[in-house]
């Protein structure tokens, strides 16, 4: 078993794909043979697969026959098609974040600010049943490439947990930054929503995360949401916003700003943050509060290497932090950046479960937990912040 050769197929050529084929190069657990790559954009397919030496497959099927694995790392409106097909083919499916969502009605005329959030969730939830429902007929399994659950200072929480049998009584954190890589981000017709769903997606699967772990250690079932009081902004939309030209803006139909607060069934609580309007580079936190604990997780910024230099000039060639503005003065250095954010760890897990049958930490039904609650507090923030009930799909 240990020199099986599992086969990868990435779909996208963007910035997920780019990280994905960095992680799996670092996958030590099993032997990865990256077959190819499928984009719907030629040109960047082409240039994707000539600069690592891939295979471009133009028709999407091809790439699944030839693959064991599919990572899926496209805008988030195109996942459902992508995973129901490598599983209709029983192949295992490695879906970025988020899992799916709402992407508009398809007419031309949609606008993110003015459709109805309840009309959202019911339409995020079939596509969710949908997904699950193709996992439960096929041999394949989903993954869910949230890094968060797979940092480390997350999986420390974890054994924490586990070993001590603490209770989390609540739980804080946050994703913010000066706004996203991707190219589809700002436009809800392609991404599904703006930070809520972009940023808060990470905090938010890490926390029901840990309530998962703790669920199953005490009474063999995972502890998940029961309701979500949420509110969202746009600042940089605002006629009052002064661009500095420091925070990425021009955003179409998305807020910028996300704010949810999560009752889990257990009565215990969490508060997640997530904003496009944070200058310094990527804010990652969560803290959890237990009852005979407290941990602090710094998945990026953290002090484990800084650094001063009086003119970034001398920096020109290094690269200290994602989406940093400055280089001069102190920085917060992360000499392995995908190690802290738990990519490689991600992937080394998915394919130890890919190869050894291993148990998938970040399972489809986190994914689902998490877009339901997302899309619930979507709701409740079109009514000014009111508690909604979560209906969680089993």
């Amino acid at each position: 078993m240990e020199n099986q050769i599992i086969r990868a197929g990435i779909v996208g050529s963007g910035f997920a794909a780019k990280f994905h084929f960095e992680a799996l190069r670092r996958v030590f657990s099993t032997n990865v043979e990256i077959v190819g790559v499928h984009s719907s954009t030629a040109s960047k397919m082409e240039e994707f697969a000539l600069i690592r030496n891939l295979k471009a497959f133009h028709h999407l099927d091809e790439l699944i026959d030839q693959s064991d694995v599919l990572h899926i790392c496209t805008p988030p409106v195109t996942h459902e098609p992508f995973v129901i097909a490598a599983l209709k083919k029983n192949k295992h499916v490695i879906v970025e974040k988020p899992f799916t969502g709402y992407f508009g009605n398809g007419s031309a005329d949609f606008n993110g600010d003015t459709f109805s959030r309840e009309e959202g969730l019911k339409e995020t939830l079939k596509s969710i049943a949908r997904m699950l429902e193709a996992e439960k007929k096929s041999q394949g399994k989903i993954m869910y490439a949230e890094n968060w659950v797979y940092a480390p200072s997350i999986q420390k929480e974890r054994e924490i947990l586990e070993k001590t049998g603490a209770q989390i009584l609540w739980m804080h954190g946050e994703e913010s930054h000066s706004g996203s890589h991707s190219l589809a981000y700002g436009k809800w017709h392609l991404s599904g929503g703006g930070s809520m769903i972009g940023k808060g997606c990470h905090p938010l699967t890490a926390a029901i995360y840990l309530k998962h772990v703790e669920g199953r250690v005490k009474n063999g079932h995972p502890i998940r949401p029961k309701s979500i009081s949420a509110r969202t902004h746009a600042i940089t939309r605002l006629p009052s916003f002064e661009d500095k030209g420091h925070l990425k803006s021009g955003y179409t139909d998305i807020e910028d700003f996300a704010m949810l607060h999560i009752t889990f069934d257990d009565g215990t609580i969490a508060t997640i943050f997530a904003s496009e309007l944070v200058l310094g580079g990527v804010h990652n936190w969560l803290e959890v509060n237990a009852n005979n604990h407290r941990t602090i997780c710094n998945i990026n910024p953290n002090n484990s290497m800084q650094s001063y230099t009086p003119s970034e000039e001398y920096y020109k060639d290094i690269y200290v932090v994602e989406k940093t503005e400055t280089k001069q003065g102190w920085s917060s250095i992360s000499p392995d950046e995908d190690w802290y954010t738990g990519y490689q760890h991600e992937m080394d897990a998915f394919y130890r479960s890919a190869a050894f049958n291993e148990p998938v930490e970040s399972n489809s039904k986190l994914a689902a937990d998490v877009i339901t609650t997302i899309y619930t507090g979507y709701v409740s923030a079109e009514r000014k912040g009111a508690e909604v009930m979560v209906e969680i799909l089993n």
